[in-house]
């Protein structure tokens, strides 16, 4: 009998129909086996509710942390100089390589495991709560790590849900719960949640233990807000009661039980198969254009690397090829030296120069990159003029890789609602029946005294007219998803005139709240929804009950929403609200031309519309809809796609009551920084949406869109009338005429002298510009359009669905100029082109904050975006750019004489400086002065940057790390070197340089060089300073002071734990000849010479926009203290 049942279960599931059953799980409740004969009980495994997010075990740390550090190139590289240094006879010890590298890896492998315990210690928190499940009609306690798909858990007030649970009953009559998934989307709004209609009266233990049922449902998978399932509840019918399960019928591990004393409910997914551990992946890494040049300025050091070590190792045997050059009578080679193959001895001296020469290539370069890029985030966190008092919040910074893209930003990707402005709702008026009704004194529901009900601005409703008036009422009470919170202290409208109670809305959308408190001023109020019924207040004071039958939820794509209701007189309603694109269409009766009058005028005026229709529905009609969204309900593959559908069936027909206007106000200061962006020379573009009139109008308001701009039009009523060919060709005859005559800023898009151009585009005449053409490309209308929008101030798109905001910054993305993108957005559905801009900011806004924790960075208001760009960015990009090209200049001016040296040695690989040296140079004698500059440096004050923004351009484009600026830092470092080497070379050649007539040796020589070179470095950097404080001082000026006495230390004592001695009194000697002092400072300043000549040479000749305001501020600094003393001086003579 079982293998027959088995067998029936299988070919019902891979045969019936469903193909994809392979993709769905099924779960025992409470693992009782279904009755005898309804299906064949198959135990499957699944994971235990142990949540794991560390990287790494005690065992598994060492290898798995160094196998990570060693996939970059840098350390893998100089862990094969280590290596071979280890193998072969080279000139210089490993510790020189090894030692750096021993620290790199340290301090990374130090850093990361700390960050990993802390993992550790939160996961054994969490796994270590104590759960309530039931067990045999009792409860028991057990910890939360052993939970297992099926058991039934009990989880009390204010309790977090210990993993994914399907809702069976609460201690509530309705069977409802209250839930806030502050934790896992930031929304901290109460959400309601439904449990099994078949299951919500199970109230105790021992109902819950008794109860039978199979859980069929998805697999885990991310989405927060998607789950399709369905429930079998096996009573004493043969045949179990199927009901269907969705996102309403989940609660999520993480989300928080509120306004409810208790529910129970059956674990479905657990440990990592939770939607909150599925949504701990990171997000995709974005890599920084500074990063980028730096990579390939790396691959050009070493090009220059390999072709030192090819050269010495060429001239080595070309010099080695005169007689008794390759074997003097000091170093006889052994028979064995003599044998080896001539391909291997070339071969092992390329290995040697190699080490030699392998400091050009500067691993503490990456250290310092990232402790300025931790260490500099903290400044936009503790900047207290981008804190927000109302919020209570400042910037977060949830990534410091990309920092200085910051000050590199070209186009910035806007949404509009709650991003340029407020997402505050107010309620401006209604249109009824072409009757206009207007509130006079609503904000956010909040009547003010002495205000009339309000003004009609049309004549007086006959009969018929006023049952469409109050049926409208009616439906805007109706047709939403609005909680309602009764609390003594909440600040809100009387729920009725007899209750001392206050009712609070509580909803996920903003505008349904500001509509249902804003007709309370036309005597209609929403009470509550009590078990399955809405009740509301009517105009007489008397309570009217609604039956809820079904809600057609509002998706993006319909655009929206729909509730079906029965009325006390049995009668029953669809009312359906969304926009008027999704409206209209499916009218067949109502004033359609004065309500769309109405709604396009309140449309420019930027205020935002919705339209109100109904139709009365025979129960026949009802029950046939019940059948299909009972069947689109139940379905497990493509449930989404059925129930739009079967949605689009029934939402047709409809009689148009009217439309809504809602004001959401710009917010504080969006049109300045708008303003203050574009004249940076970056293009904005506003992308929402909203439809083409309020948008448009936002655009006006925000200053986007200015008097003088000329609009094209790429929008679904143009392209009705002239085709899409048509369109874009004309629009680019237009600007590119323009844009012909006259000298046009391409990158800022703006100019005094010539036609401004704004675009507006809307999804439709998007969606048809990204289609594959016929003969299988696209990329025509793409480029067309983009050639567009190069030459447009200001770009708008409207009607944008999310996906679509998306590919509209890929798109500019990966054009052929490659700019940098910047996208930022308040809510859920601008999380994917925030993700895939380069740089992704989040406002912490009313929409949740899905936004914010998928951004790179946070921010309380649009406004504080202009502090971010112009002055922390700009700030940013200075700092490590000037970082980049400052160690490859101090590595090219250590490595250069080292060189050098080779052609006075006979290519013999001695080095010219002492392995101390050679270890401490970049770690030790060179690096705080930089990772100080890197932090501190403000080479034009802030107040500058905010006050002129072109000053952003100077660094646009990379500016800083071109080729150009490349090469002239490498070719300064080449001249420096020369002078090292060469001025002491000649200065000390064939002469007595100390009283007692000795004579300078090797050692000396190369640290007479050093010397002059790390005085060289850091005075360089010096010079390059404008902002001093006295940690500067006390780090460059330390950095010298440190040098100087560890010399003194490393040549003054004899240190037993060294082989050799050879820098012993080394450096003291050096320090008591007068002519080392002369030559030294006449080497330094020689070096530094050049730089200080080119940039005065550049200020007066080439200045930038930067060094003039430079020059502005240092005459005003002097003229200030000169006008205060003349001031003083004539106060004196004054009698």
């Amino acid at each position: 009998m079982e293998c027959c049942s088995l067998v029936r279960t299988l070919v019902h599931r891979y045969c019936a129909g469903e193909e994809d059953w392979v993709d769905s799980r099924t779960v025992y409740v409470g693992h009782r086996e279904p009755p005898p004969g309804a299906e064949a009980y198959i135990p499957q495994r699944y994971p235990d509710n142990r949540i794991v997010s560390s990287k790494y075990t005690f065992w598994n740390f060492v290898p798995k942390n160094l196998f990570e550090q060693f996939r970059r190139v840098a350390n893998f590289y100089f862990l094969i100089i280590f290596l071979v240094q280890l193998i072969i006879d080279t000139p210089t010890s490993p510790v020189t390589s090894g030692l750096p590298l021993f620290f790199v890896i340290t301090v990374t492998a130090i850093k990361q495991g700390y960050e990993d315990w802390l993992r550790h210690k939160a996961d054994n928190a969490m796994n270590q709560c104590p759960v309530h499940f039931v067990q045999h009609g009792r409860l028991v306690r057990k910890q939360s790590r052993k939970l297992r798909v099926g058991d039934i858990v009990l989880v009390k007030e204010d309790e977090t849900f210990p993993c994914d649970l399907i809702f069976l009953s609460s201690s509530r009559a309705d069977g409802t719960c209250h839930v806030t998934t502050a934790s896992l989307d930031g929304e901290s709004s109460h959400k309601t949640h439904y449990a099994v209609q078949d299951t919500k009266g199970f109230h105790s233990e021992e109902d819950i233990d008794s109860l039978h049922a199979t859980i069929e449902c998805e697999q885990p998978q991310p989405d927060l807000y998607k789950f399709v399932g369905r429930i079998n509840v096996y009573n004493d019918q043969n045949d179990p009661v199927v009901r269907p399960l969705g996102s309403e019928n989940l609660l999520l591990r993480g989300a928080t039980l509120k306004n409810t004393e208790k529910i129970f409910g059956v674990a479905i997914y657990t440990g990592m198969e939770t939607k909150m551990a599925l949504n701990y992946q990171s997000k995709s890494q974005k890599r920084s254009a500074v990063e980028k040049s730096m990579n390939t300025f790396l691959i050009v050091y070493l090009c220059i690397l390999i072709s030192k070590a090819l050269v010495n190792t060429v001239l080595k045997y070309v010099w080695q090829s005169t007689p008794f050059q390759d074997e003097p009578w000091y170093s006889r080679k052994t028979e064995a030296e003599r044998q080896r193959s001539l391909f291997l001895r070339a071969f092992t001296d390329f290995l040697a120069f190699m080490v030699l020469f392998n400091y050009i290539i500067p691993v503490s370069m990456y250290v310092t990159v990232e402790m300025q890029k931790f260490l500099g985030s903290y400044f936009i966190t503790w900047d207290n003029e981008m804190f927000d008092e109302e919020l209570g919040e400042g910037p977060l910074v949830n990534t410091s890789d990309l920092n200085e893209e910051l000050g590199q930003v070209e186009y910035v990707f806007t949404d509009k609602t709650g991003t340029l402005t407020e997402n505050n709702m107010e309620f401006r008026e209604c249109c009824v029946e072409g009757r206009v009704c207007a509130p006079h004194a609503v904000c956010n529901g909040q009547a003010l005294p002495d205000a009339s009900a309000t003004d009609m601005i049309d004549a007086s409703p006959g009969t018929s007219g006023r049952e469409r008036e109050e049926l409208f009422f009616r439906a805007l009470c109706l047709c939403h998803t609005i909680q309602v919170k009764d609390d003594e202290e909440v600040d809100g409208p009387q729920k009725s005139p007899d209750s001392g109670k206050r009712s609070a809305y509580i909803s996920s959308s903003p505008d349904e709240v500001a509509l249902v408190e804003g007709i309370q001023r036309f005597g209609f109020t929403y009470l509550r929804l009590k078990g399955n019924y809405m009740e509301l207040l009517n105009r007489d004071n008397d309570v009217e009950r609604f039956e809820l039958l079904e809600i057609l939820s509002f998706d993006s794509v319909r655009r929206r929403m729909s509730v079906i209701v029965k009325s006390a007189a049995g009668e029953i309603y669809l009312f359906c609200k969304g926009a008027d694109s999704s409206i209209f269409p499916r009218v067949i009766e109502g004033k359609v031309d004065q309500i769309r009058s109405r709604v396009e005028r309140n449309a420019v005026e930027g205020l935002r519309t919705l339209c109100v229709a109904y139709k009365r529905l025979v129960p026949e009609e009802y029950e046939g809809i019940c059948k299909l969204l009972q069947a689109a309900k139940v379905a497990l593959q493509d449930r989404d796609k059925k129930l739009a559908e079967v949605y689009e069936q029934i939402e047709t027909d409809l009689v148009l009551l009217g439309a809504t206007a809602v004001e959401d106000r710009l917010q504080e200061k969006a049109a300045d920084t708008i303003e203050a962006l574009q004249k940076a020379g970056i293009k904005v573009w506003v992308l929402t949406g909203d439809k083409m009139e309020t948008a448009a109008a936002t655009c006006y308001a925000c200053k986007l869109f200015r008097r003088n701009t000329q609009l094209l039009e790429v929008t679904t009523k143009r392209l009705e009338e002239h085709s899409l060919h048509d369109v874009l060709f004309e629009l680019s005859k237009t600007v590119l005429r323009c844009s012909a005559s006259l000298t046009r800023d391409n990158f800022s898009g703006l100019s005094a002298d010539m036609q401004d151009y704004g675009l507006i585009i809307d999804g439709a005449a998007l969606s048809l510009i990204m289609k594959p053409r016929e003969d299988g490309s696209s990329s025509n209308y793409r480029e067309l359009f983009l050639d567009i929008c190069r030459n447009c101030s200001a770009v708008l798109c409207c009607r944008m669905a999310p996906l679509q905001k998306a590919q509209i910054v890929k798109l500019i993305k990966f054009s052929k100029e490659h700019p940098i993108t910047l996208a930022i957005g308040d809510g859920a559905n601008d999380v994917s082109m925030i993700l895939e801009a380069h740089v992704g900011i989040g406002v912490i806004g009313k929409e949740g904050r899905q936004a914010a924790r998928n951004s790179d960075y946070a921010i309380p208001k649009f406004k504080h975006l202009k502090k971010m760009l112009l002055v922390h960015g700009h700030f940013y990009y200075i700092r490590i750019s000037e970082l980049v090209q400052y160690f490859f200049y101090k590595n090219v001016c250590f490595i250069f004489p080292q060189f050098l040296y080779q052609f006075f040695c006979g290519f013999s690989q001695q080095t010219l400086y002492d392995t101390a040296y050679l270890t401490l140079y970049n770690i030790s004698f060179t690096s705080l002065p930089i990772l100080l500059y890197s932090l501190m440096e403000q080479h034009v004050a802030m107040d500058t940057l905010k006050r002129d923004p072109a000053l952003y351009r100077d660094i646009a484009k990379n500016a800083l790390l071109r080729w150009r600026a490349f090469i002239y830092w490498t070719l300064l470092g080449l001249f420096d070197a020369l002078v090292f080497f060469f001025g002491a070379y000649f200065m000390f050649e064939n002469t007595t340089v100390t009283s007692n007539g000795q004579v300078f040796g090797n050692w000396t020589f190369g640290t007479l060089v050093f010397t002059v070179m790390v005085f060289t470095v850091t005075l360089k950097l010096a010079l390059d300073t404008h902002y001093w404080t006295w940690i500067n001082h006390f780090v460059i000026w330390g950095s010298l002071l440190f040098y100087v006495v560890f010399s003194l230390l490393w040549g003054g004592v004899v240190w037993p734990f060294l082989s050799y001695q050879r820098m012993y009194y080394v450096f003291i000697q050096l320090l008591s000849s007068g002519p080392a002092w002369l030559a030294i400072v006449l080497l330094v300043t020689v070096s530094l010479l050049p730089d200080v000549l080119k940039k005065v040479l550049c200020r007066q000749l080439w200045p930038s926009a930067i060094e003039r305001v430079q020059t502005r501020n240092q005459c005003l600094s002097v003229e200030q203290p000169t006008v205060f003393m003349l001031s003083q001086t004539s106060s004196s003579l004054t009698f």
